[in-house]
Parts: C-alpha cells; structure tokens; sequence
C-alpha cells in the first residue's frame, strides 16, 4: 500500500505541540459517563449521576459513540490525529448506520439535507447532481457550478493525503429516496417538493436559492440516489465558530474584478492586516490555497476556525462541493495567495515535493485512499491525472518564488 507506506514517511510524522487541557475543544472528565438528550440534537450533558464506574471496567469514553469520541478528539493543531483509529468506524457509520430523521438545512444555494442516526450521530448529506465524466461547462461562472457529492469524499481524503486534516470525515452513502428521506422527514417545505417523474422514479428539489425546482429535480433509480455524508461539527452553542473573509475572495460579479486581481503588491497590504500580521495564519490561508488549486475549486470566500482557540489554530476547509469539476484545464488564478506573497510553510512544500515522486505520486495515493469508498470509483481517471499535473505547476510556482 502506497498509502500505508506515506503515512509511515519521516514528513508524516513530525510531531504537533502537546496538547493541553487549553488546547483541547473539550475538556472531558475522564470518570464521568456522558449522556444524551434525546432532542435528535448532537448536544450532549453531563449525567447529573455520574456513575463513576463502569462495568466491565471500561471508562465513560469507551461509552461514546464514534462521532462524539471524534467531537472529544478536536484541539487547536488538528481535527483529528494522522494516525486515527476512530477513522474507520466513523466513515463506516457514516455509510451505513440507520437514518432515523431527514431535513432540509437552511440556508446556501443548493439542497443539502442533514440526517441523524439512532446514536444522536448527524451528517451532511450532498445529493448526486451531475455524473463523475461530466465537466462544468466552459461557460458556467464558479458561482453557479453544480456542488459535486464525489468533490466532497475526494476533499477530504486529498486533505489528508495532504496532512492538513481539516476536512471532517466524509463518506460515499446509496440512500433510499422513499425510505430514508421522504418517508421520515418532518420538513413540510420538503416534503411538498416530492414527486414521481414520468420515467416513474422517486424525486424531490427542496428549497434553496439555486437548482431548487421542477427543471432540477434529483431523481432516484427508480428511489436510490447517490450522494455524500459529511460527519457535522459540534453544535455552534457547544463549540462557536468565527467565519473570515478570504482576503482572495473572488468579486462573484459577472464583470467586476477584486483588489487582489488589479493589485500586483495586494499581498503586501494583507501582511499588514490582522490576523494576517502574525503568527502563521497566511501560511495556513496558503495551505488552503493549494488543496484548492489541486481541486479546481473557485469557490473559497469564507473560511472558519473555533473560536475557543483564536487566532492560533488551524482553518477549517469546509465546503469542497465545487472542487473537482473540471480536469481538462486548471485555474491559475486559484494560487494568487502563493504566487504574490511567495510564501509557504516548508513542511508543505517538502510533503508535495514528496508527492511528485514515482513511489508516492499523488494521483495513486488517491486513487487508493477513494477505492475504500461505497460509491467507489469517486473520480473520473483524468480528474486524478490532473491532480499530477496541477502539482507541477504548485511546485514551478514554489520554484520561481525561491529563484527570485
């Protein structure tokens, strides 16, 4: 396994900081049981009798399901360790625990619906729009593209490929439009928009800003339907969120440009400018900008991190659906950040450097890590050829800034 033999490579296993009770999203103790409330919330509270011990001599934390041990697991230098044994069973979760409640969330441009399973677990499901070979036409702007279920799953292992580990889990999932959508939800927005196409399959488009309509309807075969289901984070109220601005936000005007477009010494005034000021906060931005560029993905106007930690913590890459649309060409405008700050963290470079080498290319690992999933193959061949491609192009970049 090309995998196994990365993650076992002296750059993969450069130690984090130690983690203090500080550095942790949540301070947990270790000898009490956590329960519940059955709201179908992901809230969880203390047990007012906190029974101290156990049977069978296991400790609370053995008591927690998978996505609340992944919850306990969050501190301020990663979302989950490099070597996770937690990763299996919660991406197993994710594809096939019971779906006892469907809804639609609120909010965003495209259908997402979120579910919960019998252990209060949630996920995120993204529905199939748009089959692996197909391409974003050429004259589609980025802030009208189809979000792709497959651009999802493949983020997060390419994050982890990439050993930034900001993603959370996603898996591949066939649901069962009838059974597990429209049969249990309590959405009547929802549940109004369900409908049997004359070809007689099940269908439904829910509400939102873009492709919610008759013409867009996602329709099952005759009722399964493909989609994605990303592991939710602790609720807002347990663990705040900040959401920033990218300093690279794209204008999204069909002609007007932004600063950063005009500006040839624009990364000069974001230096200059908080949090950017200090600490590794743009290195990180520059991280996200190459898992963004090997995507393809245009779409990146807002990033978060818990608030808990500050400015001193790793930026959550959430929101991969417009990633992995098109593998015929490559963005450059994507890799703006790295190119006029001639910046990036050595660690970085020294991994991608790695991954362009016959034993470890990039294309392989994915293609290996992706053969894992339910709904495998994840991506068309030329989507993982380009990845080896556009990593060429990250590295010239690198390379033209250190000749400089």
């Amino acid at each position: 396994s090309k995998l196994a033999a990365l993650f076992k490579h002296p750059l993969y296993n450069i130690p984090i900081p130690e983690v203090t009770e500080k550095d942790k999203l949540f301070v947990v103790n270790p000898m009490e049981k956590f329960s519940l409330r059955s709201s179908g919330s992901d809230e969880w509270v203390s047990s007012s009798k906190a029974e101290t011990v156990l049977p069978t001599g296991k400790t609370a934390y053995d008591t927690y399901p998978p996505w609340l041990k992944f919850h306990v697991g969050i501190n301020r230098y990663e979302l989950y360790p490099r070597w996770d044994p937690l990763m299996p069973t919660l991406l197993r979760d994710l594809a096939t625990q019971k779906i006892v409640s469907s809804v639609q969330k609120p909010g965003g441009t495209q259908l997402k619906l979120i579910m919960t399973f019998p252990n209060y677990g949630q996920a995120l499901f993204k529905p199939m729009k748009q089959t692996r070979d197909q391409e974003t036409p050429i004259d589609f702007f980025y802030f009208s593209d189809f979000e792709r279920h497959n651009a999802e799953i493949a983020a997060f292992h390419l994050d982890r490929i990439l050993d930034f580990r900001r993603i959370p889990p996603v898996s591949g999932r066939l649901v069962n439009i009838t059974k597990e959508i429209r049969d249990i939800t309590t959405d009547k927005k929802l549940a109004k928009t369900f409908f049997i196409s004359p070809a007689g399959n099940v269908c439904f488009y829910g509400e939102c800003s873009y492709y919610c309509s008759t013409e867009h309807a996602l329709c099952g075969k005759p009722d399964r339907l493909e989609g994605s289901m990303a592991a939710l984070l602790p609720d807002k109220t347990l663990a705040k969120r900040r959401s920033w601005r990218s300093p690279w936000r794209r204008s999204y005007h069909k002609s007007k440009k932004a600063e950063w477009e005009l500006n040839p010494n624009y990364c000069a005034q974001v230096r200059e400018t908080p949090p950017y000021d200090r600490g590794h906060r743009l290195l990180d931005l520059i991280d996200m900008t190459v898992l963004d560029f090997l995507m393809g993905n245009m779409d990146r106007h807002h990033y978060e991190t818990f608030e808990k930690f500050g400015n001193d913590t790793f930026l959550l890459h959430l929101d991969n659906g417009r990633g992995f649309g098109t593998h015929s060409r490559d963005e450059p405008s994507i890799l703006a950040p790295l190119r006029q700050c001639c910046s990036i963290k050595k660690s970085t470079y020294l991994r991608l450097q790695l991954l362009a080498t016959q034993p470890y290319r990039l294309s392989d690992l994915l293609r290996e890590a992706l053969a894992t999933d339910p709904l495998a193959p994840v991506l068309a061949e030329p989507h993982l050829r380009a990845l080896d491609r556009r990593l060429g192009k990250v590295l010239a970049a690198v390379g033209r800034c250190l000749a400089g």
